[in-house]
């Protein structure tokens, strides 16, 4: 449910929690959004930093420049003025992705732990846009919403000690891409070759909160190694859609 008002928490001596929700929803996220831009744009005095959540934005502020009542009322007045702000044109980026094989090991145990068959695992995994509620855990991870609950699927029992870079997999509920080699328990259905993290960019990390996310697959090994070369020689472009935003 999206609260009419927000409700704050202290966080310490220099920040407080904002929770403009109590689900995981897309409207909630939004009104999240909202008021990072805002904040962003320096809409507070004393704010200096913030970290938005899937329904609430951890705000460090300067006590020594305004109270926590302060920040609090101009928080509201930033969300009061934020009522009428549409969602906007939403960004769908593409990644294409090679599913099953030697880099999807477990999508036989997600088809058989669900009663389906591989190919309908890549038709419904395929077949969402996941929205990206917010950053964090590693640089470049985005949490994604939208999985199919005829998807979900346990954890591994035992967690890989590596997972390398661009693996796609599904953990109860939710899917996700590890954007850096590290350990992880998530079922791997697939890999793209996209970099999701590369400090050696401009820009380093590929997601934002806010955009979305479309898994295309491969439909070869060869294509997925010409994709891969590519991004390496730094000449692969990422196709990003631009949709208006649903209501």
């Amino acid at each position: 449910m999206l609260y009419d008002n927000p409700r704050f928490f202290p966080a310490g001596d220099m920040a407080l929690v904002a929770e403009l929700g109590d689900a995981i929803s897309p409207e909630i996220n939004r009104r999240v959004r909202s008021l990072t831009d805002a904040l962003e744009q320096g809409g507070v005095p004393g704010v200096f930093d913030f970290l938005p959540t899937y329904r609430s934005v951890l705000v460090y502020y300067d006590p020594l420049v305004a109270t926590s009542d302060e920040v609090q009322d101009g928080i509201k007045l930033l969300l009061q003025s934020a009522q009428s702000t549409g969602a906007g044109a939403r960004n769908v980026v593409h990644l294409p992705t090679l599913y099953g094989g030697d880099l999807g090991p477990d999508i036989a145990f997600v088809a058989q732990h669900n009663g389906i068959d591989e190919q309908e695992v890549i038709r419904m995994h395929s077949g969402t846009d996941y929205l990206v509620y917010m950053m964090g855990f590693s640089p470049g991870f985005a949490y994604l919403g939208g999985l199919d609950e005829r998807l979900a699927t346990p954890r591994l029992q035992s967690p890989r000690t590596e997972i390398p870079p661009g693996a796609v997999g599904i953990a109860e509920t939710q899917t996700g891409v590890y954007p850096v080699a590290s350990p992880g328990g998530w079922q791997l259905i697939g890999r793209t070759p996209v970099k999701l993290f590369d400090p050696a960019r401009e820009r380093p990390v590929l997601l934002n909160a806010g955009d979305y996310v479309r898994f295309v697959p491969i439909e070869s090994r060869e294509r997925y190694d010409d994709i891969l070369r590519r991004v390496d020689a730094g000449e692969y472009v990422v196709d990003v859609e631009t949709e208006a935003a649903e209501s």
